[in-house]
């Protein structure tokens, strides 16, 4: 008999007072995959995760962690949690608190070799209070990995950590795919969900607004991007393009061609900005990004 997924929403409603949180969320995530939540603030990200860890109660609809409901207590050794913050002592050293994560599982992993693995060994006699918040970060990944854990919460793993602190969260989390470890990830770092994710969900105002792979999400179109001087004539541009081509100026001297991007497309652009002595600068085509999904789909203004 198959083995239930990592994580299944059915109709999920959370509300604080009289407001909707989640609304009727459904979402499923595999087992051994990452499954990226992504949202603006406030679209109701940490409340789905802390129900689905069970350290809050909700208003509606089904919810099974690894076929579970999340207050059973046979399912608390079988997942990990990172909350975005807090939840170690303050004068708890790294070292004490780690030892301490570890003596609660049956066959934990070594406490001294993780700490390793996440460059905390030097500041292992250190108390939680005087660690950078990069390191408060890493430790509280270290203490979601200790036990082993079948399914990994990781909410906003990698805010505040520096490029390389990330990246050995990025290769951590690889290795925890490749173990066959669920993870069900949430984060404001578009790139990062690209490159981790498995499988993507993007929800605002508590509800799913798109869900998929990364790929189907971006899709195969792709885009001509260049720089110039401010103020082209975008319809007489737009007036030598193939049908249905796209053309678009932001403030600061940055077009946008999308389209049908083929060599004859690019051709044009550059043809058209010689005949007008425009110098088009740092000229490339690239796919549409999941940051441009996630803008068009959420919007941009600042919640």
């Amino acid at each position: 008999m198959a083995a239930p997924p990592a994580l299944e929403l059915t109709g999920l409603v959370k509300r604080y007072g009289a407001a909707t949180a989640v609304d009727g969320l459904s979402l499923t995530a595999a087992r051994g995959e990452v499954t990226a939540l992504l949202g603006p603030n406030g679209a109701g990200k940490t409340s789905t995760i802390e129900i689905c860890e069970g350290f809050r109660p909700y208003d509606g609809g089904t919810v099974r962690v690894l076929g579970l409901a999340p207050d059973d207590r046979e399912l608390k050794p079988r997942i990990g949690v990172m909350p975005q913050t807090g939840g170690v002592p303050g004068t708890a050293s790294a070292r004490e608190f780690l030892t301490l994560m570890a003596a609660f599982h049956a066959d934990p992993l070594d406490p001294a070799a993780l700490m390793g693995r996440l460059g905390l060994t030097e500041h292992a006699k250190t108390p939680y209070r005087r660690l950078s918040g990069g390191q408060q970060q890493r430790l509280s990944l270290a203490a979601a990995l200790v036990g082993r854990p079948e399914l990994v919460f990781l909410d906003e793993p990698t805010a505040g950590l520096d490029p390389q602190a990330r990246h050995a969260t990025w290769d951590l989390v690889t290795d925890l795919k490749a173990a066959g470890v669920s993870v069900l990830l949430t984060t404001h770092f578009m790139d990062e969900a690209e490159k981790l994710a498995d499988n993507v969900v993007i929800i605002d105002h508590g509800r799913v607004v798109a869900q998929g792979t990364p790929a189907e999400l971006t899709g195969a179109e792709r885009q001509l991007r260049f720089r110039a001087r401010t103020g082209l004539g975008l319809d007489e541009l737009l007036a030598a393009l193939p049908a249905g081509s796209a053309a678009k100026e932001s403030p600061n001297g940055h077009y946008l061609i999308e389209g049908d991007v083929r060599p004859e497309l690019l051709a044009t652009v550059t043809a058209w900005c010689a005949s007008h002595g425009v110098l088009a600068e740092d000229l490339r085509i690239e796919r549409r990004t999941l940051e441009d999904v996630f803008l068009e789909l959420t919007g941009r203004e600042l919640r």
